[in-house]
């Protein structure tokens, strides 16, 4: 039996510095490919349950009730804030203008008295209630700060 000699075994060296450029390449990658997303809607919302009961509790403040109507194609029709149609190009900066100006807000925190009814027709399609919900629960100044004008929004049942 032979037995090898023990000065001539190879010295295996591991390469860091690829690594270590590896690790930095993937960390600059994730650094410049990271993007802030702004904080989406956290609305106060409750939805009516299947056997909604026509009495609700009284508030002191009125109850604000926006109608949404829809075309046959499911399009927005017309914007309503009590009695008030929002007509328009714009229906829903109007609505968002009409909101403000019912809560008194001067870029203040809003009201968290106040409530909104959405009452929406079957047909609408969903992207003109969060449009609704969006010009009702409040907006970004341009300092990029948000301000809330209404936090209770509820939607109302469907009839039956």
């Amino acid at each position: 039996m032979r037995i090898r000699n023990t000065e001539h075994r190879e010295h295996i060296v591991l390469q860091m510095t690829p690594m270590i450029d590896i690790v930095f390449q993937l960390l600059v990658f994730f650094v410049f490919t990271f993007k802030i997303i702004l904080p989406e809607g956290d609305f106060n919302i409750r939805m009516p349950s299947a056997s909604a009961s026509l009495s609700s509790q009284p508030t002191e403040t009125p109850l604000l009730k926006v109608r949404l109507r829809a075309a046959p194609s499911g399009e927005l029709a017309q914007v309503q804030l009590g009695d008030v149609v929002l007509a328009g190009a714009a229906p829903f900066a109007k609505l968002h203008q009409e909101i403000r100006s019912l809560v008194d807000d001067a870029g203040g925190p809003g009201s968290t008295e106040q409530e909104v009814e959405i009452e929406a027709d079957y047909e609408l399609k969903y992207r003109y209630a969060m449009h609704a919900i969006t010009a009702i629960t409040g907006y970004l100044d341009d300092n990029g700060e948000q301000h809330k004008l209404v936090e209770r929004v509820r939607f109302a049942p469907l009839p039956q």
